[in-house]
């Protein structure tokens, strides 16, 4: 995957979220990182009463949301209309979840932009990542967000390394990705749009859009 293929409107169909004035403002995903939660508090306080209820400090959920009474989220964090945060739920702030998502029993958030329809539905771990339009995660595959030697994060492109200058960077991943059960996105891991990730993967760098990764080094491109 080249530079040009990493930016976001390469990754992302930005009608698809609320996250969109956010995300303009920048060309590569990572850089939103660091403005998601002022960004969230800035919205937060704009959007409709008479759609959205606030629950104790910086939380906007919309009144057709389920959230689950065993449920803990922390601000800031707007949940959008008709999304699912189910039991045991545990949301650390930071956090956008689009209209529809679905995040499910245990699952942990902190410092997310989630698209419209994305489910995290099983015992996933989501940190300092993006997850495009309809973006899945199979149950128990997580977002690693630091690395093992807390070095900051490059984003390795083909066309050279970038720094990010991030000590926290989970994965960026595209529209409609699957990422398989129990697999692993290892720090500053970039996922194209419309690729599949297989069951058990640790995956490193970055995968082309309309791939199926099948290990380190064998990625199909899909026809």
């Amino acid at each position: 995957m080249k530079r040009e293929e990493m930016k976001i409107s390469e990754l992302y169909d930005l009608t698809q979220t609320m996250a969109a004035e956010l995300m303009k403002a920048y060309t590569y995903p990572w850089e939103v990182l660091a403005h998601i939660g002022d960004f969230v508090t800035k919205l937060g306080a704009e959007l409709p009463a008479d759609e959205y209820e606030k629950r104790g400090e910086d939380v906007w959920i919309h009144k057709t949301a389920k959230v689950a009474p065993t449920a803990s989220i922390t601000g800031p964090a707007i949940i959008g209309a008709g999304a699912e945060i189910r039991h045991c739920a545990f949301l650390r702030g930071k956090i956008i979840v689009g209209e529809g998502a679905v995040v499910g029993n245990s699952t942990e958030l902190k410092n997310v932009v989630l698209f419209n329809k994305v489910q995290v539905p099983h015992y996933n771990y989501v940190g300092d990542s993006i997850l495009g339009y309809k973006a899945h995660m199979g149950a128990g595959s997580i977002t690693s967000n630091v690395k093992s030697d807390k070095c900051l994060v490059k984003v390795h492109a083909e066309d050279g390394d970038i720094e990010t200058g991030l000590k926290k960077f989970g994965a960026m991943i595209g529209d409609n990705v699957e990422v398989g059960c129990g697999s692993v996105l290892n720090p500053g891991t970039v996922i194209g749009r419309e690729s599949n990730i297989y069951p058990l993967s640790s995956v490193r760098g970055c995968v082309n859009a309309h791939s199926i990764y099948k290990k380190q080094g064998e990625i199909a491109e899909k026809h």
